[in-house]
This record gives C-alpha cells, sequence and structure tokens, in this order.
C-alpha cells in the first residue's frame, strides 16, 4: 500500500471559533435485520475548519456511518449532535429544519441531467425558502442567485448554462458541492466523493474539500478508499473496522503501521 506523506497544513480560519465541534456522535449503534450489526458503539466529532477522513475496510461501516448521522438511515442506538442540538431527538417539521445544517454529497452526483448546472445548484436552497413558485417547482430569484455565487465558489461557474448530462465526472461533483453549499451547511458530510473521478479531477474535489473547512469554516467529513489522500488533505483521520474505530488520530501521526493494521487482510482498501 503506497502511502503518501503527511504534510504540514495552516491552522483554519475563524479565530476562537476554529476547531470548535459542529458535529458530535455518541455510541451511534445500528443493527439491521437479523441482529447483524454494523455500526458498534461509535464515537465521533468533527470540529470546525477541519476534514476528518472516515478509512476502513469494505463492509466496515464507512457509509452506514454517514447515513445514520443525517438520519437517511435511523441508528438503532446513539445519539447525534450538531451544532449543540441533539438531531436524534427530533422529529418530523423539526428534524427537516435541523437537518438543513448537514449536507451530504455522494459518490454519483445525482444531478437532474436534463436541469442546467445553475439550476441543479440552486435547488440546495429550496429547503429554506417557501413561497407558491417552490411549490410549483420554479426556482426563485433568491435561490438561482445563491446557487451562481457557489458554482462561482466551486470553480465551475463556465459550465452554469450547461445541462448537467454534458458535465464530466469532476464537473458534476463540483456542482452537486454548489447545491450541498446552496443548502448553507455547518456540516459537510461526503461519501467517497472522489471515488469515480480521474486522478486530476480527484485532486481537484479534495482541494475544494479543503479549503471549505479552512475558508468557511465547515466541519467536513469525508469516506475514502485512499489512505494516502487522507494523509494529504484530511487533519484528522477516523479508521473503522468492523463497526468500531480502530484508528481516531491527526492526520500526521497515522502512520504506515496504523493503516497496515487497518486492513490487515483484505486484498484492498475499499
Amino acid at each position: 500500500m503506497a502511502i503518501a506523506p503527511a504534510v504540514h497544513r495552516p491552522a483554519p480560519r475563524g479565530g476562537a471559533e476554529a476547531g470548535r465541534p459542529l458535529l458530535e456522535v455518541r455510541g451511534l449503534t445500528k443493527r439491521f435485520d437479523g441482529g447483524r450489526v454494523v455500526l458498534d458503539g461509535v464515537d465521533l466529532v468533527a470540529r470546525r475548519g477541519e476534514v476528518t477522513a472516515i478509512l476502513g475496510p469494505n463492509g466496515s461501516g464507512k457509509s452506514t456511518l454517514l447515513r445514520c448521522t443525517v438520519r437517511l438511515v435511523e441508528p438503532s442506538a446513539g445519539t447525534v449532535w450538531i451544532d449543540g442540538e441533539e438531531l436524534t431527538a427530533l422529529s418530523d417539521r423539526r428534524l427537516q429544519e435541523a437537518r438543513r445544517a448537514i449536507a451530504m454529497v455522494f459518490q454519483s452526483a445525482h444531478l437532474v441531467r436534463r436541469r442546467t448546472a445553475l439550476a441543479n445548484a440552486a435547488s440546495g436552497a429550496l429547503g429554506s425558502l417557501g413561497g407558491l413558485a417552490v411549490a410549483c417547482g420554479r426556482l426563485p430569484r433568491e435561490a438561482l442567485e445563491l446557487g451562481h455565487r457557489n458554482l462561482v465558489r466551486v470553480g465551475v461557474e463556465h459550465v452554469a448554462r450547461q445541462r448537467a448530462e454534458t458535465l464530466s465526472g469532476g464537473q458534476a461533483q463540483r456542482v452537486a458541492i454548489a447545491r450541498a453549499l446552496s443548502q448553507r451547511p455547518r456540516v459537510l458530510l461526503a461519501d467517497e466523493p472522489v471515488a469515480s473521478l480521474d486522478p486530476d479531477a480527484t485532486e481537484e474535489v479534495m482541494v475544494l474539500l479543503r479549503s471549505l473547512a479552512a475558508d468557511e469554516g465547515m466541519a467536513v467529513v469525508c469516506v475514502l478508499h485512499q489512505p494516502e489522500l487522507a494523509r494529504w488533505h484530511a487533519d484528522r483521520i477516523v479508521g473503522l473496522r468492523a463497526g468500531r474505530i480502530v484508528v481516531d488520530a491527526p492526520a500526521t501521526e497515522v502512520d504506515d503501521a496504523a493503516l497496515t493494521r487497518l486492513y490487515r487482510g483484505h486484498a484492498s482498501s475499499g
């Protein structure tokens, strides 16, 4: 397994706020039908201005952790706190409102293929807007303006008028991130966001996630297949194996031996 050396990272912006916990997961457990345990008492803290990389073998619970965190999948036990509010204690309308603080990006961009990049980016704002236009599926000017600003932020404003089906993989993933930013989140969860990208696009997306944490003060949690990307771009590495955390340390302190133990007995770093 080739491991890139850890590098020095500048401190995140934000003064006294830098490093404040924005996401706290405590004792998170998920059992599926038949009693199979996928997550077994997971604790996780993601801080303002930092990128946390989640590593682990295939089937270790990485994606389930993110989905339980945002309650796309309901956890069997444990709590999730977003900026001091317990997400797992909420339901219905209050849950929908609180969940806006967390945006999620997936391996596939999941764009509406026949709509423009701008329309896709703007759609992230609709959850916080009301009115007849939104109810009829129209995009208000406020949402379009925000979507355009976020396309500029992620560096793909030049494709704003292109239909999503014409975009490259890297462009589509940037538009998906712009859509997430239009949600105005404090926490960004990224589930294998570079798994289907070529090396150049992979580097561009990872640099973008790094800058969103450092410059925008978000807490970014990113599931990765590649330990070298985690060592290079993340502030902290959390390693999952069989649903339990076996590594949780600053990226600069996670050495080759720790990663070898994490993946021992697995042919790849899935």
